[in-house]
């Protein structure tokens, strides 16, 4: 397929900011936010009868409205409402760290942003990290980051035109030493957010799964977001299954496409793992006949690498750049979660791959015209084998 058949409008107002909220006002005119992950809007396609479901229903199943005539809308916690006793959902469980920290640059205190991606040596305090603005920041640069503290960093290599290797200059144990830099940091909300709001300790918290637990992404798997404890619960009440698998997500999904043959297109890779717990819950439930629920693209792109000729899933510990675009052949899942993302991006493409160009270009357009928001706090899509 060609890179400008996932172009569409998306108007700015409907890229979402912060995750779905309660607004109460205070007696003194301020107002305080409680984040609701979980209320965010659901869409629901169904890829066999090709139809898309956007509202609950009455008991007749016509779409239900409010008092005043408005459609009733489907929010996350009715996911569980499409899944059965014995369903498994597969999660992805890393873990985002802080990684955009804010320093200055000896002699000019030019402010620099680093973007770290990962630690590429323990010993020596190396790591693989962004900069912006990189034309500012050459071999022997001094960085610091902490006007009252003893964070500093040395260039020591380019490695791509943004790309550069800091040494860290803290003489401590490791443990301290990432404490005391991850303290420095702050979510690494995507650039479409961070451009138009400051990042703020909630997000620390909002851009993060409440099931994370390895630590080595640089981006949430945003899918997952939508998940509350609450609704984690219902789902163990009702027998829906829950396994884990853990891709690091990088930045590789935010990267430009510059070709308009998507087979010339090269995907960044991500380190992932899948255990053989995680193996045995899922070719458990689907030898069974029951439905494999994968959330998120970089749950799909892990399933799909480790899947084998049999349809089952194995062990894997390595890296993937698997790139799903249409049309596409999926061996392990028969379900998926997903956001609602920008146009041309990798992340559209696979969702499109999973539910049928023509049915999820289609539901896009129904989420523009219907105000549902898009990106990483927007809102959530459901695709089903049925």
């Amino acid at each position: 397929m060609k890179l400008s058949q996932f172009k569409f409008r998306l108007p700015e107002a409907q890229v979402a900011l912060e995750p779905a909220f309660r607004a109460f006002e205070n007696p003194d005119g301020t107002v305080d936010k409680v984040y609701r992950r979980d209320e965010c809007r659901l869409m629901v396609l169904h890829r066999k009868s090709q139809t898309i479901e956007m509202c609950r229903k009455d008991a007749a199943g016509n779409d239900m409205t409010d008092e005043g005539g408005k459609p009733v809308y489907l929010t996350f916690r009715d996911i569980v409402n499409y899944f059965d006793e014995g369903d498994v959902f597969v999660f992805n469980d890393t873990k985002v760290f802080p990684a955009r920290l804010y320093g200055t640059k000896e002699k000019t205190d030019a402010k620099i942003e680093v973007f770290l991606l990962r630690e590429l040596n323990e010993e020596l305090r190396l790591w693989d990290v962004l900069v912006e603005p990189a034309r500012k920041i050459r071999i022997g640069n001094k960085l610091f980051f902490d006007p009252d503290g003893p964070m500093v960093a040395e260039v020591i290599d380019n490695t791509t035109s943004r790309g550069r290797t800091l040494r860290f200059l803290y003489d401590c144990d490791h443990d301290e030493f990432k404490r005391e830099l991850f303290a420095l940091g702050e979510a690494p909300l995507p650039r479409y957010i961070i451009d138009r709001r400051p990042a703020t300790k909630d997000d620390m918290e909002n851009f993060q799964t409440i099931y994370a637990r390895n630590e080595g992404a640089v981006t949430a798997p945003s899918t997952g977001l939508h998940f509350s404890r609450e609704l984690l619960k219902l789902m163990e009440i009702r027998g829906i299954g829950s396994a884990f698998v853990t891709v690091h997500c990088g930045l590789g999904n935010f990267e430009p496409i510059e070709v308009e043959d998507l087979t010339k297109h090269k995907m960044s890779s991500e380190q992932m793992y899948i255990t053989a717990e995680a193996c045995e819950k899922v070719n458990s439930a689907k030898a069974a006949g029951h439905s494999v629920c994968a959330v998120g693209v970089s749950t799909v792109r892990a399933t799909e690498t480790a899947v084998g000729t049999d349809g089952f899933m194995k062990e894997y510990e390595g890296w993937t750049n698997k790139f799903i675009f249409p049309p596409y052949n999926f061996g392990m899942v028969n379900s998926m979660v997903a956001n609602f993302y920008h146009p041309e991006s990798t992340m559209l493409m696979t969702t499109a791959a999973f539910g049928g160009y023509d049915l999820v270009m289609e539901a896009y357009g129904k989420a523009v015209d219907n105000g549902y928001m898009f990106g990483c706090y927007g809102d959530a899509l459901l695709i089903l084998d049925d």
